[in-house]
């Protein structure tokens, strides 16, 4: 069965803030709770060492958890999560009793010094999101720096993960790949950040909103290139899974007027690799810049004005000069 977790999604509520206090002060909690049921078997979960676990979900069919990811969630002495009736979807599919508590971009400071303090006190502790991995583009990021500040146990429990999952579905080149998040929403800035990562050698991975995606490619593929391949990748995982692919242009021009809903990553190709200037260009264009600046400046100016490393270039004027 697949499960939406989009269609979960309402406002965080703050947890109960008396019963995790009470939750970090008390005896472990009784054996009952540390199990998790794989199919139709409970499973005991063994005991965790103090630690923050960083536990990665299911970004839509439940069915992508890890048994380690399970018996972490169950085993946790703090649990603590995005939005509490999210993730209480994942823990009843799979009965764990465990009781999750919210820590969220509202109430991360207070939140986070008592997950901080329970850490102190010798208690193992999960961070999980709504979906994915933690701290990849949400606030469980600053618990995890001031864990490691602190000194304590970090521990990741890779799994699903949905730039992964656009990267390896759509196609694209993936020897070489940049994450790059949300982009800006204001549409100077977002056209800014594109011209700064339009020559990165790598494919683009970002997230995106249904309500922007339009636009998004659009100026990505004025700023990029409209000739550049692309994937829009919506929904993935559920039931409604879906990748359109082609060129920037095209993309754009199918999505001017297209109304979509659910999670979507946009993964964009690296750009064409530029030809490479012709060896006796290169001479000539060295044997005049050379003419009227130095050598080390000369060799700099060519290395900016075709791309070519410097080192090579003033090597070749160096040659150059020796046979002239």
């Amino acid at each position: 069965m697949v499960y939406a977790a989009a269609a979960l999604a309402v406002k965080p509520g703050l947890g109960d803030k008396d019963a995790m206090n009470h939750q970090q002060n008390s005896p472990a909690a009784p054996s009952a709770i540390k199990r998790y049921r794989v199919n139709d078997t409970l499973v005991a979960a063994r005991p965790l060492e103090p630690a923050l676990y960083l536990v990665a979900t299911p970004i839509g069919n439940l069915g992508d958890i890890t048994l380690r990811a399970l018996e972490t969630l169950a085993g946790a002495d703090v649990l603590a999560c995005e939005d509490t009736r999210v993730t209480r979807v994942l823990l009843d599919r799979y009965g764990i009793e465990n009781r999750p508590y919210a820590y969220h971009e509202h109430n991360a400071e207070e939140a986070g010094a008592r997950l901080l303090a329970a850490l102190e006190a010798g208690k193992s502790v999960a961070l999980v999101s709504d979906a994915g991995t933690p701290l990849v583009s949400d606030p469980g990021y600053r618990l995890g720096q001031l864990a490691i500040e602190a000194g304590y146990r970090v521990v990741p429990i890779p799994g699903a993960s949905a730039p992964l999952a656009a990267l390896v579905g759509s196609g694209l080149p993936n020897d070489a790949f940049l994450f790059a998040g949300f982009l800006p929403t204001k549409d100077k800035a977002r056209r800014d950040r594109l011209r700064e990562l339009a020559r990165v050698p790598a494919t683009l991975i970002f997230f995106e909103s249904p309500h922007r995606i339009g636009d998004t490619l659009l100026a990505a593929a004025e700023e990029l290139g409209g000739q550049r391949q692309a994937s829009v990748c919506r929904e993935l995982t559920k039931t409604f899974e879906e990748f359109r692919r082609g060129t920037l242009g095209d993309l754009a021009a199918d999505y001017a007027d297209r109304t979509v809903k659910g999670e979507i990553v946009l993964v964009v190709g690296p750009p064409a690799a530029e030809a490479q200037p012709d060896a006796a260009d290169v001479d000539s264009l060295l044997s005049e810049l050379s003419a009227t600046l130095p050598t080390a400046k000369a060799a700099t100016e060519a290395a900016r004005l075709t791309g070519l490393p410097r080192k090579e270039l003033y090597q070749r004027l160096l040659e150059l000069k020796q046979t002239s």
